[in-house]
């Protein structure tokens, strides 16, 4: 891990519409000034885990580091809220560089749709028909067909989030590795998924797609009826995220391993 950009004295802050993220929004604005976000060194996101997740789809066109606090719910990609302080947790913050997942998903009329994840593409059945996937790993057919409710691929950022709850495997920051986790497989019902290279490129072809439709998810942007979904790591963006010190997204996911 590097130490954040010392001497930030420029922040930005966004919150999300919860009152007390609103409330937090005031109070530091108050405290700390405010500049636009092109002139910032720091984006503060005040809200949970879904609008950290929205504040760095936002940021990828010019990527700054961004410091969340957690005035939402779940907040495993926040820090604590504290208004005293600010400007030196996050001179002493931790950064974690991120790269997103890049989805392609031709949908039943061979029209491509295009969107990034932070934390996982999913695929997931759209009616109460088991979805059937064959599944290629760089063009190399690896499961002929799998029934299931659905399957994704979670990066390291994202293996704590839907991966996780899916029974998929928690992996390290460092890694250079995608989780491949199905959700629900119903045949072959003894696979539990797999570990891929950050550089492999995931293919799902939807078998029977009239019958068994399947929709595709990248975060919170949603493709209905799709035919194939090509998947694979964007390694031209990437997005810091800062944590404070002793506290890093690291040190999370490996606490996470060790969680009853």
């Amino acid at each position: 891990m590097f130490k954040a950009e010392p001497f930030v004295t420029r922040l930005a802050f966004a919150a999300s519409d919860r009152p007390e993220a609103q409330d937090a929004l005031k109070d530091l604005t108050a405290r700390y000034g405010q500049v636009p976000q092109d002139q910032a060194q720091v984006i503060v996101a005040l809200g949970g885990d879904g609008f950290m997740l929205e504040t760095l789809h936002g940021n990828m066109g010019a990527p700054k580091p961004i410091y969340g606090m957690n005035r939402g719910s779940v907040g495993f990609l926040m820090n604590e809220y504290s208004p005293d302080d600010l400007l030196d947790r996050i001179n002493a913050a931790e950064r974690a560089l991120i790269h997103p997942l890049s989805m392609v998903a031709v949908d039943a009329r061979r029209r491509q749709h295009r969107a990034l994840a932070i934390n996982e593409v999913s695929l997931l059945r759209q009616t109460r028909q088991t979805a059937k996937l064959r599944i290629s790993v760089d063009g190399k057919v690896r499961l002929n067909e799998l029934s299931c409710d659905g399957a994704l691929v979670a990066t390291p950022a994202g293996s704590t989030a839907y991966n996780l709850s899916a029974h998929g495997p928690i992996i390290p920051l460092d890694a250079k590795v995608m989780a491949l986790t199905p959700i629900s497989a119903f045949r072959p019902r003894r696979w539990r998924g797999a570990l891929l290279s950050h550089a492999a490129r995931v293919t799902f072809e939807i078998l029977e797609a009239d019958k068994r439709p399947v929709s595709a998810v990248a975060d919170n942007f949603e493709v209905r009826d799709v035919a194939e979904v090509h998947v694979a790591e964007n390694r031209d963006i990437s997005l810091t995220m800062l944590f404070d010190a002793g506290r890093s997204l690291e040190e999370r996911v490996l606490a996470e391993q060790f969680s009853a």
